[in-house]
């Protein structure tokens, strides 16, 4: 099991399309992978978009991601780099 803490940097937060990058990036991987906000009890499948649309998290909030199996280092590394990227949002 892997984990990473991020933090979200787009001005919009965290919407619809990087929920929708971002499931669609996890999907990509084997590992179950999960999204975890800070301060939240709850830990979210980063596979599903509606689970992710959900979170509501603006700019600022910091949530952990977290993937088990074979390659959960390169899917931790990749949606890691996409949040802090800001999803290629300008």
């Amino acid at each position: 099991m892997l984990q990473r803490q991020v933090t979200i940097r787009n001005e919009a937060g965290f919407h619809i399309r990087p929920a929708q990058l971002f499931s669609e990036k996890a999907g990509s991987f084997q590992s179950a992978i999960t999204v975890k906000p800070e301060g939240q009890d709850a830990a979210i499948d980063a596979k599903s978009i509606l689970g992710l649309m959900t979170l509501g998290l603006s700019k600022g909030a910091m949530m952990t991601i977290t993937a088990d199996g074979p390659d959960e280092e390169p899917a931790v590394e990749t949606l890691a780099r996409l949040v802090e990227e800001g999803f290629g949002e300008a």
